[in-house]
């Protein structure tokens, strides 16, 4: 079977083509309804990379980068959402033995939709979420500057940093409660649709059995890092997208150079070491966002003044690709790039 064949894939097509492209500019301007969150619950992508055992399908690499392309390339925003939902699936997986018990399962089979707010640990030395454990449970304090898919998801995976320098995570109810409060939804360039909020946190009461992950900073540092290093596949869905856009002798030899990239990309991906060719990995991140830049442009060259539209797709693609840009970028990968767009 190849990846264009896989089930998982096909499902992600049949999706992209019947509701998300269709509905991707609506949503742009009004938000992702609970009704794509819903249809993708049903679709069974979230449990694109879940153990088998509770209900997930484990899909090997290629296939979660295709899918994450397709959904991408449909409607950034609901790609967006959902691709919050699969760390917390591999935080359970591999975590304390409470927590996967009780939401492994529905979150693996999609009854569930969870968000996620650890970007603040790349602050470190800094530490905007602090966490202790008072005897009884833990307590968070501190502020998340970014919390997306507020209002759609159930449940939201939170970290905070100890005095000792351990991460912690644990899972909460995704609505305001005492000691968390949402602030209004962020306007932004890019993916407002998203719902996007930051979340002040005073004294959040979190219970043992909430408890997803309890790791030394220092040990989980380089896992996350290894992540940001590589190309997120979603520049090259929306690069497709874009260049879908095109006639074909326009679009032909971008095509060419954005498959050679790809290639490249997800060989590094691949690597058994994932902290090996540090250089190259950046070098060919950096390649892929200058391909997706002029993807993105040539659509909109294409497109005349009806791409300054706010109904046009090109437009759309523009500032989704624009907001990649710093989507998981660290202090490591923005000098790497500003070094590459400097040469």
């Amino acid at each position: 079977m190849t990846i264009t064949e896989h089930p998982l894939v096909a499902r992600a097509r049949l999706l992209a083509a019947e509701l998300l492209v269709p509905e991707a500019e609506r949503v742009d301007q009004e938000g992702v309804p609970a009704s794509h969150v819903e249809a993708v619950k049903r679709s069974g992508l979230l449990g694109l990379t879940a153990p088998a055992e509770y209900g997930g399908s484990a899909a090997p690499p290629a296939v979660v980068r295709e899918v994450s392309e397709i959904l991408a390339g449909a409607c950034g925003s609901t790609w967006f959402v959902q691709s919050q939902h699969h760390t917390p699936v591999q935080v359970l997986a591999r975590g304390e033995p409470a927590a996967p018990e009780r939401l492994l399962g529905p979150l693996a089979r999609g009854e569930l939709l969870s968000g996620v707010a650890y970007a603040q640990l790349r602050a470190h030395p800094k530490a905007p979420v602090r966490a202790h454990h008072d005897g009884t449970g833990w307590r968070f304090d501190g502020r998340v500057p970014w919390c997306t898919g507020w209002g759609l998801n159930d449940v939201l995976l939170l970290a905070g940093l100890t005095d000792d320098e351990e991460a912690v995570f644990a899972f909460v109810e995704a609505r305001e409660q005492p000691g968390l409060r949402p602030s209004a939804p962020l306007r932004l360039a890019a993916l407002t649709a998203a719902r996007t909020v930051s979340l002040e946190l005073d004294g959040l009461r979190v219970p043992d059995d909430s408890l997803a992950l309890r790791i030394p900073y220092a040990q989980w540092a380089p896992t996350d890092r290894a992540k940001t290093l590589n190309t997120n596949p979603a520049v090259f869905g929306i690069a497709a997208a874009a260049l879908s856009l095109l006639a074909d002798d326009t679009a032909s030899p971008l095509r060419t150079r954005l498959a050679d990239i790809r290639t490249r990309a997800y060989a590094l991906a691949d690597h058994p070491s994932p902290l090996d060719r540090v250089d190259e990995r950046l070098a060919v991140r950096a390649e892929a966002y200058a391909a997706l830049n002029t993807a993105t442009t040539a659509a909109m060259v294409a497109g005349g003044g009806r791409a300054m539209s706010l109904t046009s797709r090109a437009q759309r693609l523009a500032r989704e690709g624009m907001f990649l840009l710093i989507q998981g970028q660290t202090a490591e990968t923005r000098r790497a790039h500003l070094e590459a767009l400097a040469r």
